[in-house]
Parts: structure tokens; C-alpha cells; sequence
């Protein structure tokens, strides 16, 4: 068996869908499509052929929460300036740019505008 990435989707809970979609739009400097169905609407991270990559959702079941599993967002090329960003669209900063490793790279952890727990990484 070839090995594979555990994780190949990743869903956001939102209950303000277009507070949230602004907020991550803002803090990436991205664009994210829309899409809705059975009664669930998602906006959508850019996704290259070959990796991960996830949406914001919301409808019935979507719960934004600040405990449970951590998601790791990219931030390349640095952390600050998605911090930068992430405080000018309402969100709110929890750990600081930290240094993980030399070889590693840093991570810090936001609070979206949902109340979700987010950690960043990038590698300087």
C-alpha cells in the first residue's frame, strides 16, 4: 500500500457564513467559491491537483468551537503577516508567532470570527 496523507478534507463550521468567508478571504488574501447544497452552503479553499484543502461550511451539525481538533492552516511565507490580517478582520490572536524548529518553522493560534480555534504555520 503506498502511504497517504490522513488527512484529505477538512471542514470549518461557521455560523455567520459571510462574516467567515470575508475573514478568511482577508487573512490569506484569497478568493473562495460558493457552493450550495442540501441545504448546507461551503466556500472553498484554493485546492492545487495533488493536495489537501478544505471549506468553510454552514448549516444543521455546524458547530464553530475553540476546543477539540487543531487545524493547521498554511501561512507561508510568514505567520505575521496572516496575524496582521486576521486582527484587521475581527479575529483574534491566542499564541504569538513561536518558533517550532529551525527546521520546522513557526506556528501561532487565532480565534476566527466564528469562535474557532485555528493554529497557522509557515516556514520562516
Amino acid at each position: 500500500m503506498q502511504p497517504q496523507n490522513m488527512i484529505n478534507w477538512f471542514e470549518i463550521p461557521v455560523t455567520d457564513f459571510d462574516r467567515a468567508r470575508s475573514f478568511y478571504e482577508t487573512i490569506f488574501d484569497i478568493e473562495m467559491s460558493v457552493t450550495s447544497m442540501q441545504g448546507y452552503k461551503m466556500a472553498f479553499f484554493p485546492a492545487f491537483e495533488g493536495k489537501i484543502s478544505g471549506a468553510i461550511c454552514f448549516g444543521e451539525g455546524y458547530i464553530p468551537s475553540g476546543a477539540g481538533s487543531l487545524l493547521y492552516l498554511n501561512a507561508n511565507p510568514d505567520v505575521n503577516l496572516v496575524l496582521d490580517r486576521a486582527i484587521q478582520a475581527g479575529g483574534r490572536i491566542i499564541v504569538p508567532k513561536t518558533l517550532i524548529s529551525a527546521e520546522v518553522g513557526y506556528y501561532a493560534f487565532i480565534v476566527d470570527t466564528e469562535g474557532n480555534r485555528i493554529a497557522l504555520h509557515s516556514n520562516r
